[in-house]
């Protein structure tokens, strides 16, 4: 029950009672049941093979065993309702709650890996960061292993660091160069990489090195690498190998990838450090709240916005290979045979040379957000094409000072592996990312759909219109745990709140759209009961976006929750979608009641 001030002057009380099944629950329960009052393992058996999808991944799923685990589960959780004699029975109540359990009855198939995972690196999206060991924004906030931790236990694959000399040039510093960012060692990054690389996932680290040393510095850092990995550091025997190997193959190894410096010899040389890389803008959409609440702009838009631009954005990539060879005489020896994935451009300096394929070797190459926006428009299937055994990867252009994010659609679409994002701020951007490596297990790696491969009849072409392919059907049943997890004033001071939920698509622009129910006036426990239809040309790439607000008249409606999850990944049928907050750490008790249904 909750208690509330009214005028200042009395006050309102409101029970809150948790609501009925909906009636598909009810229709469900009774088919299974037989008709009868009670349920018992048969008849949880007959649902769970009615639902398609379930264990349809594992050829060890046994419906039997699943069935008698749950009532298991269910009846530690449901103690006093269940009988202790005689094999444990559900009434319609119980097995209400089983559908509306996250644990027991989740969105997504069980976490397991199911995709191939013994084709080059170069068929896989790798979850990617930028900046890896910064605390906050891109100017002023503290360098730090902690955010690198943070990121690996999430799943992230690729931890980008920045190396630069330390003030007495002994020694190697990370930190954000040309800023007031403070810097953290090398040594402590590496340690913390190597204690927390595979507590997540058991698939290869890839360490991103901007490199700003001189080769006496760069042979310190080829000591410690060695020092701290180990027998775990993988390198090539070949230079320049012809193909990157798998990550079955590299399970429980680290790689590094980079591209030898040009500060270091342009100071030799009395030339000067282009300041391209540092923002501008400071103040411009520094307001937190601001950040969460921007809708992710259509790449359509991005790609517009980017021909208006000037692109100030700089890279340890933008020299070609003539250039290359110039600073290899440079190049610590023992340092330069530790690099497996090499950065680079071929001579010359249009997007067609930058996007050359050479059967001999496969390269790294690195755009900003603005250049890929710009290089898509004339460009797409020259993209789609190199990132077939090459790498390419986006990273977020100068001025996202707040650590802010970007559409990753843009790179998936056109093959891009390392979307890099910065993964200490949040935003719908960031609960994208989150979302997409939420497929194949969590475990960093998702093998790009087969469309993005081909080389016959033709090259895909991400702007060529694309037929629906499959249409997800969606019901927002209801909603519940605001009452646990929040203040019962959170939302309102005077009320219960007024929910509704957001459930939309992100993806390619022809599927990206956003609808929402109804707000169910004065309830903690709101039933919306409403569907809703979403056509799908790419749904190998779909994401299903959830989210909940609380309506408010008089200001920002506030937020509830939010969730993504890759289509690919839904198990059809009745689910408990469990939400998060706006960092992406998930409420203890809040959840939707959901159905998810394909034709």
């Amino acid at each position: 029950m909750g208690t509330y001030k009214c005028c200042l002057v009395f006050k309102r009380r409101y029970r809150w009672t948790d609501a009925p099944p909906p009636d598909d629950v009810r229709s469900l329960f009774a088919h299974h049941s037989g008709g009868a009052s009670t349920m018992g393992a048969d008849g949880l058996r007959r649902y769970l093979d009615s639902t398609v999808g379930t264990g349809s991944t594992d050829p060890d799923f046994d419906a039997d065993a699943e069935a008698e685990r749950l009532l298991d589960q269910i009846r530690q959780a449901q103690r006093a309702r269940v009988p202790r004699v005689g094999r444990p029975l559900l009434g319609l109540d119980d097995f209400h709650r089983f559908l509306f359990s996250d644990d027991l009855n989740p969105p997504m198939r069980r976490p397991q890996v199911h995709h191939d995972m013994a084709a080059p690196l170069s068929h896989y999206y790798i979850y990617t960061g930028h900046n890896s060991y910064l605390t906050g924004n891109q100017l002023s906030s503290d360098c730090s292993d902690v955010p690198i931790i943070k990121a690996l236990q999430r799943g992230v694959r690729v931890i980008e660091l920045d190396m630069w000399p330390n003030s007495a040039k002994d020694d190697i510093s990370i930190l954000h160069g040309r800023t007031l960012t403070t810097p953290v060692s090398l040594l402590k990054c590496l340690r913390s990489i190597k204690e927390y690389a595979f507590v997540a996932s058991p698939y290869p680290v890839i360490i991103t090195l901007e490199d700003h040393l001189p080769p006496e510095l760069q042979d310190k850092v080829a000591k410690m690498v060695l020092e701290v990995f180990g027998s775990i550091l993988y390198y090539p025997e070949e230079e320049h190998p012809k193909e990157l190997p798998s990550p079955e193959d590299l399970k429980g190894r680290i790689l590094l990838s980079t591209k030898p410096p040009k500060e270091y010899l342009e100071a030799k040389a009395g030339g000067t450090i282009k300041d391209n890389d540092t923002e501008s803008n400071p103040g411009k959409g520094t307001d937190d709240d601001a950040a969460w609440g921007k809708e992710v702009p259509d790449f359509k838009t991005e790609i517009q916005s980017a021909k208006q631009e000037d692109d100030d954005d700089d890279d340890d990539d933008n020299d070609d290979d003539e250039d290359e060879q110039k600073m290899q005489q440079h190049l610590a020896p023992q340092y330069k045979h530790l690099i497996t994935i090499r950065a680079g451009k071929p001579k010359g300096g249009t997007t067609s040379d930058a996007l050359k394929c050479d059967p001999n070797k496969v390269r790294r190459l690195s755009l900003s957000e603005q250049e890929l926006a710009k290089a898509v428009v004339n460009h797409g299937t020259e993209i789609v094409r190199f990132t077939q055994r090459n790498l390419l990867r986006i990273y977020p252009k100068g001025t996202r000072v707040t650590s802010s994010n970007y559409n990753p659609f843009i790179g998936w679409v056109h093959g891009a592996q390392m979307v890099a994002f910065n993964m200490q701020g949040y935003g719908r951007a960031l609960w994208l990312m989150h979302g997409f490596y939420k497929a194949n297990g969590a475990c960093g790696y998702v093998k790009k759909p087969e469309f993005l491969m081909q080389t016959e009849p033709e090259v895909f072409d991400p702007k060529k219109p694309q037929p629906v392919k499959k249409t997800l059907k969606v019901k927002v049943y209801m909603g519940d745990g605001w009452r646990m997890d929040f203040k019962q004033t959170h939302f309102d001071q005077y009320s219960p709140p007024d929910f509704y939920a957001r459930v939309g698509i992100a993806g390619v622009p022809a599927d990206s759209v956003m609808k929402k129910t109804k707000a169910i006036e004065d309830n903690w426990v709101p039933v919306w009961g409403e569907e809703f239809s979403f056509d799908l040309t790419v749904p190998e790439l779909a994401l299903l976006r959830v989210e909940a607000h609380e309506y408010d008249m008089s200001e920002k409606d506030d937020f509830a929750g939010q969730t993504v999850l890759p289509v690919s990944e839904l198990q059809p049928g009745i689910r408990a979608v469990a939400l998060f907050d706006r960092k992406g750490n998930k409420y203890p008790h809040v959840k939707l009641l959901m159905r998810f249904e394909f034709v």
